[in-house]
């Protein structure tokens, strides 16, 4: 396992390095599969911040991306809540994952078997489907399929286009303006 640690507006020292290495290696007795872990350890220098002395840790296993982040006035108890943070997400993820009451859901067995999935701090592999809607796509302008976003209240809308008689997307930009996502095929 290669074990990456950084400083920000902090010298590693080893001893520090020691001990963060110390409480990662511990991971692997939850987890066999983790490959490369990064620890970055950060200080911030504004005064207003009540906890200043941060802990991140990703690590990169076989299976999902684990990320964890703890912030005290201390970097040591800073490093042994991140670790517990992760240990936590851990033992959720097995448990989802090897559980009995485990859903043959395809979207979760698709989701836990993508390498790039992260594991959100609370412990949630990801978001799930809710609510299925199916709709009529009338062919309309693009203009059209905005002005029918906006009736909607929606971030995006799914229309077929009048024009090219294809699938489009248009949705809401954060500059408050309008992209479209129109579909390319065979140049993948």
């Amino acid at each position: 396992m290669e074990v990456i640690i950084k400083g920000r507006h902090i010298e590693v020292t080893d001893a520090l390095r020691r001990y963060a290495e110390d409480k990662v290696s511990r991971l692997t007795k939850y987890l066999e599969k983790i490959t490369k872990v990064e620890i970055e350890l950060i200080v911030d220098k504004n005064p207003s911040v009540p906890n200043p002395q941060t802990a991140e840790v990703t690590l990169h296993t076989k299976g999902p991306l684990i990320r964890g982040k703890a912030s005290t006035d201390n970097m040591y108890a800073s490093i042994d809540g991140v670790v517990d943070k992760i240990q936590r997400q851990i033992k959720k993820y097995k448990g989802k994952l090897y559980g009995s009451h485990k859903q043959a859901s395809g979207l979760a067995e698709l989701a836990l078997q993508h390498s790039g999935e992260t594991i959100s701090e609370t412990g949630e592999i990801g978001p799930k489907v809710v609510k299925t809607k199916r709709v009529s796509l009338k062919p309309m302008t693009t203009e059209e399929a905005a002005l029918q976003m906006e009736l909607l209240g929606h971030d995006f809308f799914v229309f077929t286009n009048s024009e090219t008689d294809e699938l489009n997307v248009v949705y809401r930009r954060r500059d408050k303006n309008y992209g479209l996502i129109e579909p390319i095929f065979g140049k993948g």
